[in-house]
């Protein structure tokens, strides 16, 4: 068991170490679009057809609502790293909470079932 205990604490303080290099994070997804304009002669509407773009967008939700903002290309090479690091971080903390379970299972032993109360009905 404490051998055990050992491995765990291990595998944990070397994902807390990861958090510490995680850069900045957002969360969203980005989109890189090319759109026609449908103007007779344009390149868009040539064939083979040469559409316009690329143009990136970012969508995430703000204070519940979805917004969807345009990006330069530039801008939308930061925000790439950033959602990258959001779902990284999210990995890093769901494997964090997994090995967390484990410990309390081997520090306490499995929770016991709980007990039904007289008069309880099953839902």
């Amino acid at each position: 068991m404490a051998g055990d205990l050992d491995q765990l604490a291990q595998r944990y303080r070397a994902l807390t170490a990861r958090l510490g290099q995680l850069g900045y994070i957002s969360p969203g997804s980005l989109v890189r679009r090319y759109t026609t304009c449908g103007k007779p002669g344009c390149r868009c509407q040539a064939i083979p057809p040469q559409p316009h773009g690329p143009y990136y967008q970012l969508t995430r939700k703000i204070a519940g609502k979805t917004t969807t903002r345009r990006l330069t290309s530039d801008q939308a090479a930061r925000y790439a790293e950033w959602i990258s690091n959001q779902r990284e971080l999210r990995r890093t903390v769901a494997e964090m909470e997994e090995i967390s379970r484990q410990a309390a299972e081997l520090l306490l032993g499995k929770p016991p079932k709980p007990q039904k109360a007289p008069g309880d009905q099953p839902a």
